[in-house]
């Protein structure tokens, strides 16, 4: 019996008609890309592993996919040693596994597995400026639309593999950058039907004085992540997990007005600055979102909302500056669909003589379709179907409608002839399923009079045309 055939979890196969409204996003954005001054690159669907481990954090790691080292790796030159005591390693669960043990799977695993899929754009994009440094104008403006892989566990608007649409500037500190990117965002959702969208930002630093000012330094990483969790695990939820960790509740306590941290964005860096008082480095950081905040209220934006908000974190680590993340409008149940920030030292990961601040943020393709379908918010012209369909009578007919139909193509009409003299029943079915709203009908009496009969496939009315007023009717 022949095995059913299937996909991976946490992929999908794409029909004509969602490739048409996914292009029809990553056309948008592109666009608003290039408007902003972005140029575009590509770089390779894998990279060396050493270049994309270790640079997301432990849990980042374990997300990424390695590539099984091509030929018959186990015969080459190179001597691949087995770890010791496999059936032990297996009979332990995960986090029983003591670090020497740890260690010795890491190296079998870079034995046998020298690549892998990249992770995000983000790191391929700081190897990609260290490695041709000497090509590059700085500052530079990069844009990069290409497929990402995560070993993650698939669920609702999770998938093992998906796009992103990054955004990135590398060789300037200036925070007129993080202001265009906040006037990108917004550019490009008000432009796919997304009014309402909320941009929130946050600043690492701010969150590095805060723990500074609780004396949890130590612990910047847990307080973070814990912190970032606030919506999905609520108040209780955050402080187990700190006191978990090994933040003590005295220093839980001082960072209680974080927890309803309320008002307009004047008044949160208000608060924020008398909280940090203390602290240089989350002063710092008030200054900085300040001056953000402010020019893009001032300046204005078309339909997003902005919000200061103190519990953002994300969990990356290369973060140093601002934050962003973007929330889909009121009323849509999705998690963010899009993030990003400044990294002061990304590039120092490859090169640490020669680092290079970077500011950037992502689009979440595949959320950012869900939301837009879920809305309905999809124009009715984004369809991959044709806009007419030729009947076929005959090879002299069809001939005559070979012509016409290059004529419309070279005017930018999507038209189509059918291929066999079928029975018209079975042709107009054929348009039918397929959503094409015009039938063009050249029998022999139409191209004795060179004329065209058009019918509405939707109305069912019909007109005899010439070429031109054909022409005009499909545009």
């Amino acid at each position: 019996m022949a095995q059913k055939p299937s996909i991976p979890k946490g992929t999908r196969d794409f029909s004509p008609a969602e490739v048409a409204k996914r292009n029809y996003i990553f056309s948008t954005i592109r666009t608003h890309f290039e408007r902003f001054g972005f140029q575009p690159i590509e770089t390779p669907t894998f990279e060396n592993s050493e270049t994309l481990m270790g640079k997301y954090g432990e849990e980042g790691d374990r997300l990424i996919f390695k590539i099984l080292n091509s030929g018959n790796f186990l015969f080459d030159s190179k001597k691949i040693e087995l770890p010791k005591s496999i059936e032990e390693l297996q009979a332990n669960p995960a986090d029983k596994i003591s670090l020497e043990q740890r260690i010795e799977l890491n190296k079998f695993t870079n034995s046998i597995s020298e690549k892998a899929l990249r992770y995000d754009l983000t790191v391929p994009f700081a190897r990609y400026v260290v490695q041709h440094r000497n090509e590059i104008e700085f500052p530079f403006k990069r844009y990069q639309i290409q497929p990402v892989w995560r070993a993650d566990k698939p669920q609702k608007s999770r998938y093992r593999e998906f796009y992103q649409c990054d955004a990135d500037v590398v060789g300037s500190t200036s925070l007129w950058q993080e202001v265009e990117l906040v006037q990108l965002y917004d550019s490009v959702f008000n432009d796919l039907g997304l009014k309402g969208t909320t941009i929130k930002i946050n600043n690492r630093k701010i969150l590095s004085g805060i723990a500074e000012v609780i004396g949890a330094s130590d612990k910047l990483i847990d307080f973070t992540v814990a912190l970032d969790k606030l919506d999905k695990i609520g108040e209780e939820g955050v402080k187990n997990e700190m006191l978990g960790k090994g933040i003590s509740s005295e220093a839980i306590t001082k960072v209680q007005p974080l927890f309803s941290f309320d008002g307009t964005i004047d008044e949160k860096i208000q608060k924020l600055s008398q909280l940090l008082e203390s602290s240089e480095e989350g002063l710092k950081g008030v200054a900085e979102l300040k001056f953000i905040c402010e020019n893009v209220l001032e300046i204005g934006l078309l339909s997003a909302n902005l919000d200061l908000d103190v519990t953002l974190a994300r969990g990356l680590n290369y973060y140093t500056g601002a934050i962003f993340e973007v929330s889909a409008p009121e009323g849509v149940s999705i998690g963010s669909i899009g993030g990003g920030g400044r990294y002061d030292d990304l590039t120092g990961i490859f090169d640490s003589k020669n680092k290079m601040s970077g500011v950037g943020i992502s689009f979440g393709l595949d959320r950012i379709y869900d939301v837009i379908f879920g809305l309905d918010l999809f124009p009715e012209t984004v369809t991959s179907t044709s806009k007419a369909i030729f009947l076929n009578f005959g090879d002299a007919e069809a001939k005559y409608a070979m012509r016409a139909i290059a004529k419309l193509r070279q005017q930018g009409i999507k038209v189509e002839l059918y291929p066999d003299a079928a029975k018209m029943d079975k042709q107009y079915k054929h348009a039918e399923k397929r959503g094409i709203p015009y039938a063009v009908i050249v029998g022999g009496e139409e191209v004795m009079k060179n004329e065209y009969n058009i019918k509405n496939l939707v109305t069912g009315e019909k007109q005899t045309v010439n070429f031109d007023e054909l022409l005009k009717a499909l545009k």
